[in-house]
């Protein structure tokens, strides 16, 4: 629910009409019920979201390869002037989202508290379902896209590496860049995961090939659909992590130091170096990597501070010209890939390259 009920002071079970409390008094419990449904929404998206930025394009940058030139014992000359490549252009779109209550002067006047409640939660669960599109689109879809910016025309944004021409810094073992692409096909069926078949040595490589393979195994979490929770357990390098209501005998492997944080439930740990995480919103046969400890893959567009046009799930206006009342609810926000490197999607299929999904295309 909204909790509203909280910011009024009030129990979910008194009845009291919003007339009652006064349009002042309810303003301000919506803006504060507001506020705390933002950073729940933040908090819960951060894994995948860098920082937010009003900026509408940037440069992003890493650092290069390659060796220093060799001078000899007793050079003569100066080295070569080098120049650091790794770097790529990026562009963030921003776009208003909204919804509104409203009702006769009558009906308002008959509102509960629990009927502004369940209004609210309707509004919040649609905040949270755009979000959540919104930012699996720009992590699945594999295409770039255009976005007219009535400010700065047009702009190209982009997915994760897709193999089109930019060329990123050198994976470990190669000291020349080279072009990525993150969106990868598994060359089986979800049905044909097992110890031969194993997505999760293919994700964990991908990505350590550019953050590094540390000792003990990487902080990286795979998001999964609940479709491929049984072929992941049957696997034989995957330890789930302790059911806490069942108390694990003294020779049972059990992950420690879960991250928290993680959107969906965490299943356990593979040895490949990745935590799996059951998230229903991924797409059957789809599974989404992501490094905890690199750059995150997106940044989420806002307004300018200067502009107070706030950030999140905002109220923006009230009216109450007869014979309706009326509360606007307004939500600008954009996702871009940023560091397109921290992000591997692989879908699991037969038909020779990735297909992004039906609803993310």
């Amino acid at each position: 629910m909204s909790s509203i009920f909280g910011a009024l002071n009030l129990n979910d079970t008194d009845r009291v009409f919003l007339s009652t409390l006064g349009q002042n008094v309810v303003y301000d419990a919506v803006q504060e019920t507001i506020a705390l449904h933002n950073a729940e929404v933040q908090a819960a998206l951060s894994i995948f979201i860098e920082e937010t930025t009003s900026n509408y394009k940037e440069r992003y940058k890493l650092p290069g390869g390659g060796r220093l030139d060799r001078l000899g014992f007793a050079p003569q000359g100066q080295a070569a002037a080098g120049k650091t490549t790794g770097s790529w252009d990026v562009a963030y779109p921003l776009e208003e989202f909204g919804r509104q209550i409203a009702a006769d002067r009558v009906s308002f006047a008959y509102m509960t508290t629990q009927d502004l409640d369940r209004h609210l939660s309707t509004v919040f669960a649609q905040d949270i379902n755009t979000v959540r599109f919104e930012l699996l689109k720009a992590l699945l879809n594999s295409s770039q896209d255009t976005f007219t910016d009535p400010l700065w025309g047009s702009l190209s944004i982009e997915p994760l590496a897709n193999g089109d021409s930019v060329v990123y810094p050198p994976v470990l073992g190669s000291e020349s860049e080279a072009t990525e692409n993150h969106y990868l096909e598994s060359g089986y069926a979800a049905s044909a995961i097992s110890d031969t078949n194993d997505p999760y040595v293919t994700l964990v490589d991908e990505l350590e090939e550019h953050f590094g393979a540390v000792s003990g195994g990487s902080n990286i979490v795979v998001f999964i659909n609940n479709a491929q929770r049984a072929k992941t357990a049957d696997l034989t390098d995957f330890d789930p992590v302790n059911d806490r209501y069942i108390a694990p005998g003294t020779q049972t492997a059990i992950p420690v130091g879960a991250p928290g944080g993680i959107p969906g439930r965490i299943l356990g740990r593979h040895n490949a170096g990745a935590w799996i995480s059951e998230w229903r919103w991924v797409p059957a046969n789809y599974m989404i990597a992501v490094h905890l400890e690199a750059a995150r893959p997106l940044k989420q567009r806002i307004d300018p501070a200067d502009t107070g046009l706030g950030m999140g799930l905002q109220l923006v206006a009230e009216s109450d010209k007869h014979p309706f009342t009326e509360s606007h609810y307004s939500h600008r926000f954009g996702f871009g890939a940023a560091n397109r490197l921290n992000g591997v999607v692989l879908e699991l299929g037969t038909g020779g390259t990735y297909t992004v999904p039906a609803a993310y295309a």
